[in-house]
């Protein structure tokens, strides 16, 4: 039988693979820690949106996992996403390792993380292969990220 962190992780990403926000915020405690290297550190209902927002927005959107490991405090995960990126009509396939601390049956920080010039590549194409390492532009796509995620907040009162 699978140990119950490796069942939540599992959950979370069997409903990611179907668009299900809500079902992926209830795997998540009320303040929990989410970290990756676009959206930086978001916190309880931060987090929760960034996925409803990403979820309603998602286009010609895909999703496998694998790797799930867990004890009783930590576990991790592989996750690919395939997507539209919708600024730029871009396809992107994004790899990405996640991390996740667990507290009271559920994930209380959840740290994903990937290569940024790689998604820069894909989703800005040359714009993005030649100066997507560059900070000024890492910080542009995380200025535009959290731009983002305000204006969806915004629109959620």
């Amino acid at each position: 039988m699978t140990d119950p962190n490796s069942a939540l992780i599992q959950r979370f990403y069997e409903a990611f693979a179907r668009l299900d926000a809500e079902a992926m915020s209830a795997c998540y405690v009320p303040d929990v820690l989410f970290s990756d290297p676009v959206f930086g550190e978001l916190r309880g209902d931060e987090a929760r949106d960034m996925w409803r927002m990403l979820t309603q927005r998602a286009q010609a959107f895909s999703l496998t996992f694998s790797d799930i490991e867990a004890t009783p405090q930590t576990g991790s995960a592989q996750w690919v996403a395939r997507y539209l990126f919708s600024q730029t009509g871009r396809t992107v396939v994004n790899r990405i390792e996640a991390r996740f601390v667990f507290r009271d049956g559920l994930i209380a920080e959840h740290h994903d993380s990937f290569d940024l010039w790689r998604w820069s590549r894909q989703a800005l194409g040359l714009k993005g292969a030649l100066l997507g390492w560059t900070p000024l532009v890492q910080r542009a796509i995380r200025a535009q990220a959290r731009k983002g995620l305000d204006a969806y907040r915004a629109k959620r009162k």
